[in-house]
């Protein structure tokens, strides 16, 4: 009888000590979605997609790395463009929580297509249009006419259909009436970085960016500035995606490029803050 009754006094023993054992794992185990955010694993963090112009890339690098070291749980995704082209992307169904465009134009066409929230809307930003050449060029246009002159060969700009840029490029050369004069000698870039790549690497005599991207270059000059009313005011509207799934973190970076750290920095840059 006593033989019989081991096995099973064992066999309740294993019993209670397993129960025991996963009783302790389960205690130790940490809860990961009470952790602090700068605690999380990486994985947890939300991501903001933001379509940006590409002008704003110098001073966007700057404030990301700022923004994401005072909110570690936030994490920014830029995709950078021409305004115009990242606009049809938007209205094509590309994922942007957030749209900073050199051009109200681009921008007041996504809100009249429901595609921004007007109430998380911002005139952020202003710009200069400048003529810049390879820095100690023997050529120096000192006006927009001497672009009509023999010995300068080669002028990029923005493609004026989609680069923000280069329609301010086409304004102020219609105003200046050497639009017409000048076709053959224009070559056309995808987006004003490009246009400023051309320059400095002196494939181009001239060509016409914002004040901000001749700033960001040790290889350019500015060599005219534009008369502000030879064009359009540059302005930079930024705003919310009406669908973003992360309205909370990305009002908290809209919210953030209108602070003090953020205008410090687009100051820097040479961008003249609104508001």
């Amino acid at each position: 009888m006593k033989k019989k009754c081991i096995p099973f006094i064992l066999a309740l023993v294993l019993g209670v000590l397993s129960i025991l054992a996963g009783a302790c794992s389960k205690s130790g185990e940490t809860d990961n979605s009470s952790a602090p955010a700068s605690d999380r694993p990486s994985g947890n963090k939300v991501e903001l997609t933001i379509s940006a112009a590409a002008s704003l890339q110098d001073a966007f690098k700057e404030i990301q790395e700022k923004f994401e070291k005072e909110q570690p749980g936030i994490k920014l995704s830029f995709n950078y463009g021409a305004s115009g082209a990242l606009q049809k992307q938007i209205e094509q169904g590309a994922a942007a929580d957030l749209f900073f465009s050199a051009d109200e134009d681009k921008f007041d066409q996504l809100q009249e297509k429901g595609l921004l929230d007007p109430a998380k809307t911002k005139k952020l930003l202003a710009n200069e249009l400048v003529l810049v050449v390879p820095k100690g060029a023997k050529i120096k246009p000192a006006s927009l006419q001497d672009l009509t002159k023999e010995d300068i060969k080669q002028i990029a700009i923005g493609s004026p259909e989609s680069v923000p840029a280069g329609a301010y490029a086409k304004e102020a050369l219609t105003d200046q009436h050497v639009w017409d004069k000048i076709q053959a000698k224009l070559v056309m870039g995808k987006d004003v970085r490009q246009v400023l790549s051309y320059v400095e690497t002196g494939n181009v005599e001239a060509g016409l960016v914002y004040l901000t991207d001749a700033k960001s270059s040790d290889k350019v000059e500015v060599a005219v500035t534009a008369s502000e009313d030879s064009h359009t005011p540059i302005i930079y509207p930024a705003g919310m995606a009406k669908e973003t799934k992360h309205a909370k973190e990305a009002d908290l970076f809209l919210q953030y490029t209108q602070g003090k750290e953020a205008k410090e920095i687009f100051t820097k840059y040479g961008f003249k803050v609104q508001g």
